[in-house]
C-alpha cells in the first residue's frame, strides 16, 4: 500500500481523512499535519523518504498548500501530491498544478470518490473534480490551438493505452512490454496530459478505444 500523509489546518477535517483513508485499506497512512510547517519539518528529519503520495489543503496557517508543493516537488519529484481544497478560482487551481500538484479535488467530493481519485493518484492519474477539469480544458482552448492529442501520442504512449483498454493492469502492461512499473505510470501520466483526461475511461474514451 502507498505510504500517505495529509497536511489539513481543521482538525475535525484531518481526523475525518485520517480515518477514512486509513480505513479504506488501499493506503498506508503515515501521518497527519496541521501546518506546512510541520509537514516540511517531517520531510527534513528524514522521516518522510518513504512517502509516496501527499493529500493536501491549499489554505493553511503560515505557508501555503502552494508553497508546501513548490517546496517539496524539486526535492522529491517522485512524491504524487493531490489538493483537497474548497478554492475553485483559476488562479489557485493552476498555482498548484504548475507548482507541482499532479491532481486537484474540491471538498465537496464524495468519500467514495475521494478514495477513487487517490486511487487513480496511485496508478498514475492525474484527477480532478469536473469543475477544475473544465477550467483546465477551457484555459487549453484559450490559448492552444487545438490539434488530435491522438497524433500527439508516442508509438509506445499508443501501445500502452492500447493494453490499458483491454483491461491490463501496470504490472501486466510493464511486464508485456519489458519495462518497469515506473515507466509504465509515467506513460500513462503522459498520456492523460496529451488527451486533456482526468481518469482511465476518459483517455480510452478520446483515444477511440472504447
Amino acid at each position: 500500500m502507498a505510504p500517505i500523509i495529509i497536511i489539513e489546518d481543521d482538525e475535525q477535517i484531518r481526523n475525518y481523512l485520517s480515518a477514512l483513508i486509513a480505513g479504506s485499506g488501499k493506503f498506508n497512512h503515515v501521518a497527519s499535519f496541521g501546518s506546512a510547517e510541520d509537514a516540511i519539518q517531517f520531510f527534513e528529519s528524514n522521516m518522510g523518504k518513504d512517502i509516496e503520495m501527499i493529500l493536501t489543503d491549499i489554505q493553511l496557517p503560515g505557508k501555503s498548500g502552494i508553497d508546501f508543493i513548490s517546496w517539496l516537488k524539486p526535492q522529491r519529484p517522485d512524491i504524487q501530491i493531490m489538493v483537497l481544497s474548497v478554492y475553485n478560482d483559476a488562479d489557485r487551481v493552476f498555482k498548484a498544478l504548475k507548482a507541482g500538484a499532479t491532481g486537484y479535488i474540491l471538498k465537496n467530493t464524495s468519500a467514495q470518490k475521494l478514495i477513487d481519485s487517490l486511487t487513480d493518484l496511485a496508478q498514475g492519474g492525474s484527477p480532478m473534480s469536473n469543475e477544475i477539469a473544465r477550467k483546465v480544458v477551457n484555459a487549453f482552448q484559450k490559448n492552444i490551438e487545438y490539434i488530435d492529442t491522438k497524433e500527439k501520442l508516442s508509438a509506445r504512449e499508443k501501445e500502452v493505452l492500447k493494453w490499458l483498454s483491454k483491461g491490463f493492469s501496470y504490472k501486466e502492461i510493464a511486464a508485456k512490454l519489458f519495462i518497469s512499473l515506473e515507466t509504465v505510470r509515467t506513460h500513462i501520466s503522459n498520456i492523460y496530459k496529451k488527451l486533456h483526461a482526468c481518469n482511465k475511461a476518459q483517455a480510452i474514451r478520446k483515444a477511440g478505444l472504447n
